[in-house]
């Protein structure tokens, strides 16, 4: 339990931290105004800094004093009904794209995928589809090296920048950094930016192909209740939704947490679920899944915060 005393000497630290930062500063900011789950309590402070340069002195200011920084992609997330303490980043003011060369695109990490898969194809770039089908930022894909079937981020990454927690940059190619099936191994810090290599395509056969993309995502996902997207990684050889439907789970609730009827391997929150209700969930389905099938699924989402504030 932190003593009242110990929050007021903390809160003025905080704005301290964030004092002539640009960009929109809340302090104790309910987080389930800001995660696709529509869960999680509050942030000391959610700041989304209007430029990289103002991004970069926060993160400076912050290491200085000890406060612990982490960035908020708001998909593939579950934060716990404690929050979070410290700073929490939004990248929403780093959102631009700009071509570099004739086959390379670079994008800021608050960049949508869909926005920059739409880029690439106005363009005339093949390669980027797949990003309409992800929901999360460029950032977050990297780091998660997400992707559709087949497809993935690392497939068309060329290199990243990432911002390190004493504030300076480091420019990495796509051959230093080591990528596995929703993983990378990066230096800690924050995906600024990233540059995509792509192919000189044709605009219609791209259009066709985003378009089967949306199709399989609004036929098989349901996107009209909030959700952190997949809750589990497939094992090899095993799809983690097949698993879950075969155990009959699909409709199971723990509070108003459920397995969606649609796609197994999602929970939505069927209003007023709680982070606390969607962890009893998911581990009452990984071990039922591991007792039944002798599989033991991996978590894709990532959690993060307290239970108690």
């Amino acid at each position: 339990m932190v003593k009242t005393g110990e929050k007021k000497n903390h809160r003025g630290v905080l704005e301290e931290i964030v004092r002539g930062i640009s960009g929109e500063i809340l302090f104790d900011e309910p987080l389930n105004r800001h995660t696709s789950l529509r869960v999680g309590g509050p942030a000391d402070v959610l700041a989304a800094p209007d430029s990289f340069a103002d991004l970069r002195e926060l993160v400076i200011r912050a290491g200085e004093a000890e406060v612990p920084v982490m960035v908020l992609g708001g998909t593939n997330l579950l934060v716990r009904d404690g929050g979070v303490r410290g700073i929490v980043i939004k990248l929403t003011g780093l959102q631009s794209i700009r071509t570099v060369g004739e086959l390379e695109l670079e994008a800021e990490g608050g960049v949508p995928m869909p926005k920059l898969a739409r880029f690439a194809a106005r363009n005339g770039l093949t390669g980027m589809e797949f990003g309409l089908g992800i929901p999360g930022t460029v950032g977050g894909a990297v780091v998660m090296n997400a992707g559709v079937g087949e497809e993935m981020t690392s497939g068309v990454l060329s290199s990243v920048r990432v911002l390190t927690p004493d504030g300076s940059v480091r420019d990495l190619l796509r051959g230093e950094i080591d990528f596995g099936y929703r993983w990378s191994r990066l230096p800690r810090g924050i995906v600024v930016s990233a540059r995509m290599n792509l192919r000189k395509g044709q605009k219609e056969k791209i259009q066709k192909t985003m378009q089967r993309f949306l199709d399989y995502r609004r036929d098989t996902q349901p996107l009209q209740s909030p959700s952190a997207g997949s809750v589990f990684k497939n094992p090899n050889g095993r799809f983690a939704a097949e698993l879950i439907e075969s155990l009959g789970l699909k409709g199971c609730r723990v509070g108003d947490a459920e397995v969606s009827k649609q796609h197994a391997n999602f929970i939505i929150n069927q209003g007023e679920a709680s982070a606390r209700d969607i962890l009893r969930l998911i581990t009452m389905i990984g071990r039922k899944v591991e007792t039944e099938t002798g599989v033991t699924l991996e978590l894709e989402i990532k959690i993060v915060g307290s239970d108690r504030r």
